[in-house]
């Protein structure tokens, strides 16, 4: 009996170490084992900054995990990735950061806000949002430097605008839109309510328009997709129901509903 007990202690041990390294870079480390341990104990709110094309995906899942853990709450802060990160490393409390782009979440991470290693979740790719039926008959990212067309861009410091410049570079074009806007969500709408006749932004976004837009790819799109990372913040004040929040988030449940979002797995 003492031999077996200290072959099951050894066990126990052994498993607590192997659980430990749920931070690592490598997406496919996420299993069940991780969201099992990461869910003991779940309670009280978890604080998520996330970037605006993320609106509807994690609004799903904040009411899934909310289902799975009945006591907790997940409070959403959606917005421009720069913003979220200057508001993080200004002292805003959060628990889990999911940025738009590796260079925003690099802010966090150089701050020494960041727990453990961002790990990338999901991809995005640009597409052209047009009024629906597409009335200018825009068909290629050329087609929006066209006079006359009101053209609406992210602004260059958000990850949507940064993706745009590099695909308008990529296609050696030169665009001057009507306004910059300051995350995809607002350049979105300026499209949506007919205030522009064209967007660029991300496939996801005009997924979640519906009707309201017609969207338009273009093979510039291509050379300017962004990587989604996701962290647990070094401040959280409820770090164990970050952690669960995170493991849903790269579990196949959570693949499967930003996949049907429009997003790309990783």
């Amino acid at each position: 009996m003492r031999a077996a007990g200290a072959a099951t202690a050894a066990l126990l041990a052994l498993s607590a170490c192997s659980s430990s390294g749920s931070g690592s870079d490598d997406s496919s480390s996420s299993g069940a084992d991780d969201s099992a341990s990461a869910s003991a104990g779940v309670s009280g709110e978890v604080t998520v900054l996330a970037a605006a094309s993320l609106k509807e995906s994690f609004t799903a899942l904040g009411a899934e995990f909310e289902k799975e853990h009945p006591g907790t709450k997940v409070t959403f802060s959606f917005g421009g990735s720069d913003s979220l990160a200057a508001s993080i490393t200004g002292g805003a409390p959060a628990d889990v950061f999911a940025s738009a782009s590796p260079k925003t979440m690099k802010t966090v991470t150089d701050a020494g806000d960041a727990s453990g290693t961002p790990v990338t979740f999901v991809r995005n790719q640009l597409e052209i949002a047009t009024l629906p039926g597409n009335p200018d008959r825009i068909s290629s990212l050329k087609d929006l430097t066209g006079s006359g067309l009101k053209v609406v861009l992210c602004d260059e410091e958000v990850p949507c605008g940064a993706a745009a410049r590099t695909a308008l570079d990529a296609a050696g074009l030169k665009l001057t839109p009507v306004s910059y806007e300051q995350d995809v969500k607002s350049a979105l709408t300026k499209v949506e309510l007919k205030e522009a006749d064209a967007a660029v932004v991300y496939k996801t976004d005009v997924h979640a328009a519906g009707d309201k837009v017609e969207g338009v790819d273009f093979p510039e799109s291509a050379d300017a997709v962004n990587d989604y990372p996701i962290a647990l913040l070094k401040n959280a004040e409820n770090a164990g129901a970050a952690k669960a929040f995170i493991a849903l988030v790269r579990s196949e449940q959570g693949r499967k509903v930003l996949t049907g979002a429009g997003f790309l797995a990783p």
